[in-house]
């Protein structure tokens, strides 16, 4: 779709831009200055709370319109000055797709939810149902057009906001962390969708994209991080992306391409992997043959650890009420101390498993084994206690007013009293690193921190096995490490894992084992080194592997770590 905009204004311009909150001790925002012309797409960066969620509010009228405080310095979209603007002018110019994408999702199908930005416009009916079809295809919804958004996995909701969000056919478009819920094929698809919407022949439009992943930035036409609400670089992508020192100290993971250049000592640091490989083997850097024997050693001793199955499923089929298969006669051991990821494209089946392993799902056929019980023959009590179940949003799980209740509520609902209570609490608190923090609302904590209650709350049940549902959605990366931390800590003290997750190099660095899945059935399951050398069985499935992976893969090898690649390097 095009969009009408003046051809002799910048879509976008930002001077000398500041804000703080009201009563907030220091400013969210402060000395940003930027233009941003049609046709080009600007990548926000920077660590979890850094203030990108914030600049994009400043981009359609909600600040300082509906949230108040100071503002200085101006935002202009093409030429108007944003903050004189009331915001249904602003929606006119400017899309927003927010980080909470399900709270702007109302409609009752998902062709009304697209519609409604056109009608609200006085669009003419026939344009609004182009408009519609054209925009389900483009984020691959056509076929779910009828459906109750409620119903949609939260990939799809994230799809389908992109697509309301585009159907005003805004000039600017701002995107606030809005591929958090997708896979890696569905990231990158949103990416290119990006880049076509800002390169169409045309269509005078630009993006910004608040994202924490560098891999997708390198194809931006500018990528600005900031760090605590100010300016810390702007460039091209080959002048930011290629400084992991400066993108580890702001929160955001490094590309391993330049990582690994970068421990090298080689100053030329190529962005994508192709040409990292090139750069390394004209300068003879090879794998060293005894990496690979020293990898798998390591991958064998790891793999002896676990002991006998404690979760079994046999022939599981799943059907939800009135709808078709999602799963099929899945066959599937877990053995205890395991820390498995069960990695696929959403809507593979991935969430659809794991809530069989503690009954919040019944299988449609088959069945499925926790500690050699049948799982229909436990009350959910006493599968909740013996399986905990951390899901992707933390808001889904808490409610209570204090932390401390929180994580008591688990122990006193399976029947512990009295100090056994406070025990298990001060115990959990303090293995997430929430001691002394137990009288604060966990309503005010960060997401990062909102996630670390969650899993104290399922730890204080002292179950055996813990699943993880993409715990590191929507977190920096000091924070994804530090979540996987406490993750493998308790692996290492007996707990079975298993994490489902899009984030493949959460999967490469921490999984001893990992689980494919492609249309509700298992179509890979091998040791993690092992699965990621399976690329063609990958690719079917849409897999993306890691940078790392890939670029190992292209010198002979599979690492999983940077330090690993490196270390081989160095000897070869």
């Amino acid at each position: 779709m095009e969009s009408c905009v003046r051809s002799s204004l910048p879509i976008l311009s930002v001077r000398d831009l500041g804000f703080t909150y009201r009563e907030a001790a220091r400013p969210a925002l402060g000395g940003i200055t930027f233009g941003l012309e049609a046709g080009e797409l600007l990548v926000v960066m920077g660590a979890s709370g850094a203030g990108k969620s914030t600049l994009c509010r400043c981009f359609n009228g909600i600040i300082p319109n509906f949230l108040k405080g100071d503002l200085q310095g101006e935002v202009r979209l093409l030429g108007e000055q944003v903050s004189r603007m009331r915001v249904a002018e602003a929606a006119r110019t400017t899309g927003l797709v927010f980080q909470d994408f399900e709270s702007q999702l109302f409609a009752t199908s998902v062709e009304l939810e697209v519609a409604f930005g056109a009608e609200s416009q006085g669009v003419p009916r026939e344009e609004i149902l182009r408009r519609v079809k054209e925009l389900l295809a483009l984020v691959g919804l056509s076929d779910l057009r009828r459906r109750r958004p409620a119903t949609l996995s939260g990939g799809e909701k994230q799809r389908l906001a992109i697509a309301a969000s585009l159907s005003a056919a805004p000039a600017l478009l701002v995107l606030d962390e809005a591929t958090s819920d997708l896979d890696p094929v569905g990231k990158a698809a949103v990416f290119a969708l990006a880049r076509r919407l800002t390169s169409a022949e045309g269509a005078r439009r630009a993006v910004v994209f608040a994202h924490h992943d560098a891999e997708e930035a390198v194809e931006a036409s500018r990528v600005l991080v900031l760090g605590e609400g100010r300016p810390m670089a702007l460039g091209s992508p080959a002048e930011v992306l290629a400084d992991p020192a400066m993108l580890s100290e702001q929160g955001i993971m490094p590309l391993a391409t330049a990582a690994v250049c970068s421990a090298l000592g080689i100053e030329k640091r190529p962005l994508e992997v192709e040409g990292a490989a090139e750069l390394l083997l004209s300068r003879g850097l090879h794998l060293a043959r005894e990496a690979g024997r020293a990898w798998e050693e390591r991958d064998r001793a790891r793999a002896d650890k676990p002991g006998e199955p404690i979760v079994e499923v046999r022939g599981l089929t799943h059907c939800y009420e009135g709808g078709e298969p999602v799963l099929h006669g899945i066959d599937l051991a877990i053995r205890r101390g395991e820390f498995v990821a069960i990695i696929g494209q959403n809507g593979s089946g991935k969430s659809t498993l794991v809530k069989h392993f503690n009954g919040l799902l019944r299988p449609t056929q088959g069945g499925v084994r926790v500690g050699g019980e049948k799982a229909n023959s436990l009350p959910l009590s006493a599968l909740g206690q013996r399986v905990g179940h951390v899901f992707q949003n933390p808001d889904h799980q808490i409610f209570a007013p204090t932390v401390a209740e929180e994580v008591a509520f688990a122990p006193r609902n399976f029947g512990v009293e009295g100090e056994e209570v406070e025990a298990r609490v001060a115990e959990a608190l303090s293995a997430v690193g929430l001691a002394g923090r137990e009288g604060e609302d966990p309503f005010a904590l960060t997401k990062g921190e909102r996630q670390r209650v969650a899993v104290a709350s399922v730890l204080a049940g002292r179950p055996e096995v813990l699943i993880f549902d993409e715990p590191t959605t929507g977190l920096d990366a000091r924070e994804c490490r530090g979540i996987m931390s406490l993750i493998e800590r308790l692996n290492r003290q007996g707990h079975t894992i298993i994490v489902v997750t899009h984030a493949m190099w959460l999967v490469a660095e921490y999984a001893d084992r990992v689980v494919v899945m492609q249309g509700g059935r298992v179509v890979l399951d091998a040791p993690t080194r092992r699965a990621f050398a399976e690329e063609e069985a990958l690719r079917g499935a849409s897999i993306i592997p890691p940078q790392i992976v890939r670029l190992s893969r292209r010198l002979g090898g599979t690492a999983l770590r940077v330090a690993e690649l490196v270390e081989a390097l160095r000897r070869g």
